[in-house]
C-alpha cells in the first residue's frame, strides 16, 4: 500500500514524511530529489538537452538552474515539455524503488494530482499549514523575498483542489498532529495485514 503526501510549498511536508520514517519505519520516495536524481542521469539529460539546449547543463554535467527556470517559467508549452520527460521517469522509478520493498511506503510530492502521480497512491495525506507561516519558512529555508515565494504559491493547486482527494488532512503549525496520524497509520497496517 502506498500513502500520497502532497500540499503547498511550506507546508511541512518534509517533516510529516519524517515522521512517518521515524515514528513507522514508513520508506519514503521524495519526488523533488529523485527527480533531481534522474535528471542528471544519462538517460533525460539527453532528452532535455535536446529540449533546451545543450547550455541546459553547465560544464560539469549539473543543472544549470537559472536557465531551466528560464525556459520552464518563460513559456507554460515549455513547462509541459520538461513536465512530459520528467513525470513519467519519475513514476516509473517509483514503482521500481516500491518493489524492493515490503508493507507500506509513502510518495512526497508537491505535484501529486497535477504529474498524475495519484495513480500510485492508495490513500492521499495532504499537508496545510496557515499562509504567513508557510511564506515564513519558506523565506527561512530558501532565502526568498515574500513577493518570489507568493508567485511560487499562487502557480499551485489550492488547499481546496488538494482536499478533494485526501483521506487525511494535517494542519502542521506546531499544533500536536500526532494522535491523528498515528490512528490514521495504524489503521492503514491493520488493512494491510489483512
Amino acid at each position: 500500500m502506498t500513502i500520497g503526501i502532497t500540499g503547498g510549498i511550506g507546508s511541512g511536508k518534509s517533516y510529516i514524511s519524517q515522521w512517518l520514517t521515524s515514528h513507522f519505519q514508513i520508506p519514503v520516495y521524495d519526488c523533488d530529489r529523485e527527480a533531481q536524481l534522474l535528471m542528471h542521469g544519462s538517460a533525460l539529460r539527453r532528452k532535455i538537452t535536446a529540449l533546451v539546449g545543450e547550455d541546459a547543463y553547465d560544464a560539469d554535467g549539473r543543472l544549470n538552474r537559472a536557465r531551466m527556470a528560464a525556459y520552464v517559467f518563460g513559456d507554460e508549452s515549455h513547462t509541459a515539455a520538461i513536465n512530459a520527460i520528467v513525470h513519467p521517469a519519475v513514476k516509473a522509478d517509483f514503482r521500481r524503488w516500491a518493489a524492493r520493498h515490503e508493507g507500506l511506503v509513502a510518495i512526497e510530492s508537491a505535484i501529486l494530482i497535477e504529474a498524475h502521480f495519484l495513480e500510485v497512491a492508495d490513500k492521499v495525506i495532504v499537508v496545510e499549514a496557515p499562509l504567513p507561516l508557510r511564506i515564513e519558512r519558506v523565506i527561512r529555508r530558501d532565502n526568498s523575498t515574500e513577493e518570489q515565494v507568493r508567485s511560487r504559491i499562487a502557480r499551485q493547486l489550492s488547499d481546496e483542489e488538494r482536499r478533494r482527494v485526501a483521506d487525511l488532512v494535517i494542519v502542521n503549525d506546531g499544533s500536536d498532529f500526532s494522535s491523528q496520524l498515528s490512528f490514521f497509520i495504524d489503521t492503514l497496517l491493520g488493512q494491510s495485514t489483512h
